[in-house]
């Protein structure tokens, strides 16, 4: 095991000694030991059920250790746990909110429960309404707001005042891209000022950001140390085939002999080899590729990637459900026959004076693979409702199934399956439970429901957790279980709002094979997610922002056609701190992290790179890796809202 520590000539700002936690005969976490210092970033990785969230409670004094210490901020967790709180600022996976309370009531409370000042604590809380986007929503009730605007206000409230220390519980969960990237621009500026700061997370590309890295798994710390020295673990040399077919390719080249695993990354498939020659690999690929016809746009070795470690590391011995084609089957009462699932045009919900959905027009067909993407607030979650006969739209028309929207919202949702951001489950029922109740309100019964049921725990990898109580699942096992619950009655389309939000990238990755099982069946689905690799997963992609639709076209469609500027990928030490210096040159757009390097923007890669280039100079960098890429959906994401942004702007000076 790797157990790196980086130099440190200050006393540790955190420092856990051997905690041990257990729940009856479940040991969540067991001899974890590991030390933060005052302006360091640690992530906490691991899969659901790891002892991630436990971990942090113990240091938050919130839970207490059946065994071992702890001191955070100097003082004791255990005999000294009011001055522990004084210095410190914990962030959990609940919302902490008050839901009757206003966005800035909420932010007052927290502000006067850390003994801020009327007088002094505007300017922070103007900075942080500004960098979250929540300034248009300040007089807005928490219990209205969407789940990733919730996060965003939780988020306002953790940081409202600069703690010693800073624990994070997976603070990014259903936060939008544009969010989730301003985010860690505070998270670094408070580094700079000395905070500790321990934050789980279940974005990989997040944890390349951090100083350094614990692998967690089943309670334990399987390694720590720097982002790089965790790569090190890697087996195997990894070949990256980007490719329009990429699904294909991952059928293919997982039942070849040189391959010790294979995996979907986006557009890539990543194949695990520890054949000794590289050049011998890359050539067998490319030939069994071109023997089956498969387009590839190119075949080469890449340096691992941490979400490629924590796959390698902790996908062993734990096979994802079996998902079989046949597994699925297609209801026979799909609607009126039509080879198109959703057709709708003009679609708009006001509430109030207020447009969540604007005139938005689109068409899925029939065993499409749909995303739907968006930043919080964007109307993603109003459009589904309307879709599922949940709420009624203002205006405009549509059909799901063949069945309209405006007039038969009752057999619309007969015929579609709907997994929502909260998964939609009694938490108080076991599995088997949770599961017979769904089915009743899909009218099985007898027989019908017994061989469903049998189905779906077999679906989702639940036999052995059938009698368990839904509460104590972890957040994959409770995501199966809602896809099994709305998927029981076999319906021809299946809505799935920000499914994956909070998971792990195993259950990720499990999760998109039984999606993939669906489609291949002739099943639609209509998906919203937060997780830009997933969006490339999709067959088509529409992009939802303000209410009004932006852009819309398959993922390689919009990478190549959509984007006008160019992105420079930059690697190299402590890339957050030329952020700055960077977003000054005039040659460069927009300067932002991209897992452990940056993505810089710019209208003309020659001259932006002659201008990084006599930057990176003057300043002595050192090492530098530099190459203009093609943009990721991530990039084209950011790209198409801020464009609309500048637009706005300068429609709102001309009016001016």
């Amino acid at each position: 095991m790797l157990q790196q520590q980086a130099p440190q000539p200050t006393t540790p700002a955190i420092a856990a000694d051997r905690l041990t936690k257990k729940f009856g005969e479940v040991t969540a976490v067991s001899g974890l030991s590991l030390t933060v210092s005052p302006g360091e970033i640690f992530g906490l990785v691991g899969p659901d059920g790891a002892g991630k969230s436990t971990s942090l409670r113990m240091l938050a004094t919130i839970m207490d250790p059946d065994s071992g210490k702890a001191r955070v901020a100097g003082f004791d967790t255990a005999g000294e746990a009011a001055a522990v709180k004084d210095h410190l600022a914990y962030m959990s996976q609940k919302f902490g909110l008050y839901q009757d309370l206003t966005v800035g009531e909420n932010i007052d409370f927290y502000a006067d429960l850390y003994g801020m000042s009327r007088k002094g604590r505007q300017a922070r809380v103007e900075e942080l309404l500004d960098f979250s986007h929540m300034r248009p929503f300040i007089d807005r009730p928490a219990g209205n707001l969407s789940g990733g605007m919730k996060q965003k206000l939780q988020l306002i409230c953790a940081l409202i005042h600069t703690p010693r220390v800073l624990l994070l519980d997976e603070p990014t969960n259903g936060v939008d891209p544009v969010s989730r990237r301003d985010f860690w621009r505070i998270l670094n500026r408070l580094r700079a000022e000395q905070v500790a700061i321990l934050v789980s997370t279940a974005y990989l590309d997040e944890a390349e950001r951090c100083d350094r890295v614990g692998l967690i798994d089943k309670g334990r710390l399987m390694a720590t140390g720097t982002p790089d020295e965790i790569k090190r673990l890697m087996v195997g040399r990894i070949f990256s085939i980007r490719s329009g077919k990429a699904r294909q390719i991952v059928d293919i080249l997982r039942d070849e002999p040189m391959a010790k695993s294979v995996n979907l990354f986006g557009d890539s498939v990543h194949l695990v080899s520890e054949e000794e020659r590289e050049r011998d690999t890359a050539a067998k690929i490319k030939n069994l590729l071109d023997r089956k016809h498969l387009e590839y746009d190119q075949v080469r070795e890449i340096p691992p990637s941490l979400e490629d470690i924590f796959v390698s590391l902790l996908g062993k011995g734990d096979a994802a459900p079996e998902a079989e084609r046949d597994r699925f089957t297609l209801s026979d009462e799909t609607g009126n026959g039509e080879e198109v699932a959703v057709h709708v045009a003009g679609l708009t919900r006001q509430f109030g004076s207020f447009k969540a959905v604007d005139n938005v027009g689109f068409m899925v067909k029939k065993g499409e693979i749909f995303g739907f993407l968006g930043p919080n607030g964007a109307g993603k979650s109003t459009t589904i409702r309307m879709l599922c006969g949940l709420l009624a739209p203002t205006s405009g028309s549509g059909t799901v199934g063949g069945f309209d929207i405006m007039k038969e919202a009752e057999k619309i949702k007969l015929h579609i399956g709907y997994m929502s951001q909260k998964f939609s489950l009694y938490e108080d029922l076991t599995v088997t439970e949770n599961i017979n109740f769904y089915g009743g309100i899909y009218g099985l019964a007898g027989n019908r429901l017994e061989k469903r049921r049998e189905w779906a725990l077999t679906m989702a990898g639940l036999q052995e957790h059938r009698k368990s109580i839904t509460r104590i699942l972890s957040g994959g096992w409770k995501q199966r279980l809602a896809l099994a619950c709305a998927i029981l009655h076999e319906p021809p389309i299946i809505f799935l709002d920000e499914p994956t939000s909070g998971v792990d990238p195993l259950s990720r990755r499990r999760f998109w094979d039984l999606i993939y099982a669906m489609a291949d069946r002739g099943i639609t689905i209509f998906v919203t997610t937060h997780y830009m690799e997933e969006a490339e997963y999709c067959d088509r992609i529409a992009l939802i922002y303000g209410g009004k639709m932006i852009a819309t076209g398959s993922p390689m469609e919009l990478k190549t056609e959509a984007m006008q500027d160019k992105i420079i990928d930059l690697r190299c030490r402590n890339p957050q701190d030329l952020i700055g210096p960077l977003k000054e040159l005039p040659e460069i757009r927009d300067v932002s992290l991209f897992g452990s390097g940056l993505h810089l923007v710019t209208p003309d890669a020659g001259s932006g790179m002659a201008a990084v280039r006599r930057l990176l100079a003057d300043r002595d960098v050192g090492e530098v890796n530099m190459e203009v890429i093609t943009p990721s959906m991530e990039d084209v994401f950011i790209s198409l809202i801020e464009a609309v942004d500048r637009q706005t702007d300068q429609a709102g000076k001309v009016q001016a």
